[in-house]
């Protein structure tokens, strides 16, 4: 007597195809959102390192020129951004919102105040780009 399973041949049946789609397609997914929080906060630490920087430049600008805080500095960016100054290139926000604004008119900030704001702020509402700790900045 010939068994019920001896005519079936090795293989996968459409319904394991199917799982298998399935969980790969998720696990495509979950990498997908991970990358998209990745490049969320490597793009959030380099606005903040541009804000840190620039600010930096700043501050030299005004201990070189021995200016005080809340001092005018008519053209300031123009004073710290170009070639053989304290910054070679414009800063630019990493996440595509576009240059920093600042404030006008041009004067010294006060220790603890971010010279620069960063354009994601203003379109997106987000206080994400805003450092946390600039006290002694």
């Amino acid at each position: 007597m010939q068994s019920r399973n001896s005519n079936r041949r090795p293989g996968m049946t459409l319904l394991e195809m199917t799982v298998v789609i399935l969980v790969l397609l998720t696990l495509i997914g979950v990498l997908f959102i991970g990358a998209r929080a990745w490049k969320k906060g490597s793009d959030r630490a380099a606005c903040i390192l541009n804000l840190r920087n620039f600010q930096q430049a700043v501050r030299s600008y005004a201990n070189i020129n021995a200016l005080n805080p809340n001092s005018p500095a008519p053209g300031l960016r123009s004073q710290i951004v170009g070639f053989g100054k304290f910054m070679e290139n414009e800063p630019v926000c990493p996440s595509g919102a576009g240059l920093y604004t600042a404030p006008d008119p041009d004067t010294i900030p006060d220790i603890g105040v971010v010279y620069l704001s960063c354009p994601n702020i203003a379109k997106a509402g987000s206080t994400d780009h805003f450092p946390v700790q600039h006290n002694d900045w």
